[in-house]
């Protein structure tokens, strides 16, 4: 007869056990009726007893409703069914956890350079933790740094994807809009909106932002925040001011990365203010860490037009 084994994993407090276990002990209830083990409280520590297989089924279990509930505070629908279907296979705790169900993002591959300026932002993007990536319109900088944000995302590398731009052709007030801060701010972040969508599934990036997975805000809301294991994306950071940069860049907390992207030929900040991404590619130039890409218009991957557009205007700006 084969000899039961026992597993314990220790509890700060018995609220964590009520989280765990889930309301009415729904959690508790579909891992012992799924993997058959017995589940008990003893000692300030969850005991699990039982076959070695059921054991380790109930305890690797438990273990990611744990980093799930740390990363975006609650189940989502369907989150155990996929846990207990072998989402996460126990006894491989040396792979990288991703924080987001599968079936979220659609079928992915590695994002890919198609030009030699975009194959040197996706390689400063891998090595360094704060990159600037600076071009006209076109050029792929939002796009390419959402790629790879969720390419992170996927993989669990980041706990979370923070998208950020300035609202400053409201003022950023944004008061005289109609509607709640989502519906003020959706216009100026619809961009953002866009890009993401390209890389899941239809449906998927509400979930995401009603779980705190994906958070997309405008820039004068970051103040006095610390953001740890996140992919932080600011986009349009020409038309940030000195103070709004440097607020920016210190929300940055342990294991996070940045990306600010702008172009700093298109400046829409009242005359006078000088743009923080100016500032920040001179003071800023030389610190281990950070890179600083530049995009030029042979990088333009849009409609031909838009480098010819592009030309024109630069043209003008030259005889000026």
């Amino acid at each position: 007869m084969t000899r039961p084994m026992e597993r314990s994993i220790p509890l700060e407090n018995r609220e964590e056990a009520a989280r765990l276990f889930g309301t009415y002990d729904r959690n508790l209830k579909q891992i012992k009726k799924s993997t058959g083990a017995q589940v008990v409280l003893r000692n300030g520590s969850i005991v699990i007893r039982g076959a070695r297989a059921q054991v380790e089924s109930a305890h690797a279990a438990f273990k990611r409703i744990r980093e799930i509930l740390e990363a975006r505070g609650q189940l989502a629908e369907g989150d155990l069914d996929q846990i207990l279907a072998g989402d996460r296979t126990p006894g491989r705790d040396d792979e990288p956890s991703s924080y987001v169900p599968t079936g979220t993002f659609r079928r992915f591959a590695d994002v890919e350079a198609r030009t030699d300026g975009q194959a040197t932002y996706v390689e400063d993007l891998d090595k360094n933790d704060i990159v600037f990536a600076i071009g006209p319109a076109g050029t792929g900088k939002t796009f390419l740094a959402v790629a790879k944000g969720v390419e992170y995302l996927r993989k669990g590398e980041v706990r979370r994807m923070v998208l950020v731009r300035p609202a400053v052709e409201a003022g950023e007030r944004l008061g005289f809009l109609p509607g709640d801060i989502q519906a003020k701010v959706n216009p100026y972040l619809r961009p953002i909106y866009d890009s993401l969508n390209s890389f899941l599934e239809f449906g998927q990036l509400q979930r995401l932002i009603d779980n705190d997975v994906i958070e997309i805000v405008p820039l004068a809301f970051m103040r006095g925040r610390t953001l740890d294991e996140a992919f932080i994306i600011l986009d349009e950071a020409q038309n940030t001011t000195i103070d709004q940069m440097k607020m920016f860049l210190t929300r940055m907390g342990g294991k996070s990365k940045i990306v600010i992207t702008g172009d700093i030929t298109q400046v829409d900040l009242p005359a006078g203010k000088v743009s923080g991404l100016i500032d920040a590619r001179e003071l800023l130039r030389g610190i281990p860490g950070i890179a600083f890409t530049y995009l030029t218009k042979a990088d333009i991957v849009r409609h031909p037009l838009v480098q010819r557009i592009v030309d024109a205007y630069e043209q003008r700006r030259q005889r000026r």
